[in-house]
């Protein structure tokens, strides 16, 4: 019977292999847990994968020197924990579609205290900097860990003043964890992967490509039970993040804004549909703590 250390080598080996996606790493994993000396033709059987797509993760998996990549990991102090380890984030265990793997720096022990996750513009006015200023200090009174993506605007101002009120905060990055992203935010990257916790479900050498954006934001909503939205505009990636969040059964929470600014109209609209209006960061905390 294989441990925990060589799943999440071998779930480590199958996620970089191309031709195959995450559930179908999942099917495969188990396949191994089932039989240890399945082959090659067996995993793709058991992840019923199509002619072509066989042929390239054959190539590919053969094609992975595994001590190599380890090697390059334990350089960067890039670590991995793959969904059948007991501290993969337990939350984001159960959504559709989780990560069969995340890459993490720092204390990957975060993801099992109480997690808030906060979305919003990249840009926006200057209220929303002051409903942060507001909430955040609160927030962290409460003991919750700010989870955001690390992205301008909202994002960084929420890992910011996180971190100014000694708090502690999660990064969910679309990119390997060797990227900065952006590159103005790197100081702060580095910060949060030292003393917080960075994640990434993109290996090493994965660019920030914009597809890469929403993937990422199931797992902002996936990480915790409640999401708050600060400004967002219509068809936003926040209002994505939210609706994720809905879809998994989490809580969503509004702050309201002005009727005439669009980048409220999100975010007014989620209130309309049902989310919980919280005018403060009591209001949020007594809510989302209950």
């Amino acid at each position: 019977m294989l441990d925990i250390k060589q799943l999440n080598l071998i779930m480590l080996h199958l996620t970089l292999c191309k031709g195959i996606d995450s559930s179908q790493r999942i099917m495969m994993i188990v396949a191994v847990m089932e039989n240890p000396d399945c082959t090659l033709v067996e995993l793709a059987e058991s992840a019923g994968l199509r002619e072509k797509n066989k042929a390239i993760f054959y190539e590919s998996y053969r094609s992975i020197s595994l001590a190599e990549v380890v090697q390059d990991y334990q350089k960067y102090n890039i670590h991995w924990v793959s969904i059948l380890d007991p501290q993969f984030p337990e939350y984001l265990r159960h959504i559709y579609d989780p990560p069969a793997l995340l890459f993490y720096k720092g204390n990957i022990g975060l993801a099992k205290e109480n997690l808030l996750s906060v979305v919003g513009s990249r840009v926006h006015s200057p209220y929303t900097t002051e409903v942060l200023r507001q909430f955040i200090p609160v927030l962290v009174e409460k003991k919750l860990v700010l989870v955001s993506g690390l992205a301008k605007g909202v994002d960084t101002q929420t890992h910011q003043l996180t971190l100014q009120k000694s708090g502690k905060t999660i990064a969910v990055i679309g990119c390997g964890l060797d990227y900065y992203y952006p590159k103005e935010n790197q100081m702060l990257q580095d910060e949060i992967a030292k003393n917080h916790l960075l994640l990434s479900e993109y290996p090493m050498g994965t660019k920030p490509l914009k597809h890469h954006f929403p993937m990422r934001n199931r797992i902002i909503a996936g990480l915790s039970m409640g999401t708050l939205v600060i400004e967002a505009k219509y068809r936003s990636g926040s209002l994505i993040t939210a609706n994720l969040a809905l879809r998994e059964g989490r809580e969503v929470f509004a702050v309201p804004g002005d009727i005439t600014n669009p980048f409220c109209a999100g975010t007014n609209d989620l209130i309309v549909q049902g989310a919980t209006c919280v005018l403060n960061g009591e209001m949020l905390a007594q809510n989302y703590l209950l």
